[in-house]
């Protein structure tokens, strides 16, 4: 079948063309938009997982400085526990046979714990504390004095320890 074009329909078929040429770069131009938005977003999500991934690397390094401070702390305490342990055995002893113990204070401060007076001065000379620096108790705040002994005992009557220069309460004393 043969088909005669005629001017008329040529020109209709042009201006489809150009149509059509027009449409497809506004669809073109529309797509490069998109292209270009979907690439800012592809990038703005990268950002963001890098980010993510140096905020988690940070805190992957704290938590293993916190968890080695806390191994630390946990050792640190565990050799307290065992010196408090060992002291209040101590002070039981003490108390089963009715002698004192003698704290010694360093500028009002709980320094040590001793058997006696002469442990705690032989202990205060291994620290560099002349000996004939030690004198009587003074009227003045523990907190003004370099080194200090403070005897005490433990007392059954207040469920604790008493300095031994501090009468133990009779009967009724203190109560309100």
């Amino acid at each position: 079948m043969i088909r005669i074009v005629t001017a008329g329909r040529l020109r209709r078929l042009e201006q489809t063309a150009g149509q059509a040429r027009t449409r497809a770069r506004e669809v073109q131009g529309q797509a490069d938009a998109a292209w270009v938005r979907h690439l800012r977003v592809v990038r703005e999500l990268t950002d963001r997982a890098e980010s993510g991934e140096s905020d988690a690397a940070i805190l992957r390094e704290l938590v293993a400085e916190f968890e080695a401070a806390l191994r630390k702390a946990e050792s640190a305490a565990e050799v307290l526990r065992e010196r408090v342990r060992l002291l209040e055995a101590e002070l039981e002893d003490a108390r089963r046979v009715g002698r004192s113990l003698v704290l010694l204070l360093h500028w009002g401060e709980p320094h040590s714990i001793h058997r006696s007076a002469q442990d705690a001065y032989a202990y205060a000379a291994t620290r560099g504390v002349p000996v004939n620096t030690w004198g009587p108790s003074s009227d003045r705040p523990a907190s003004e004095v370099k080194w200090r002994l403070v005897p005490f005992t433990q007392d059954e009557t207040v469920k604790g320890l008493r300095s031994v220069a501090v009468p133990a309460l009779q009967g009724g004393e203190g109560a309100a």
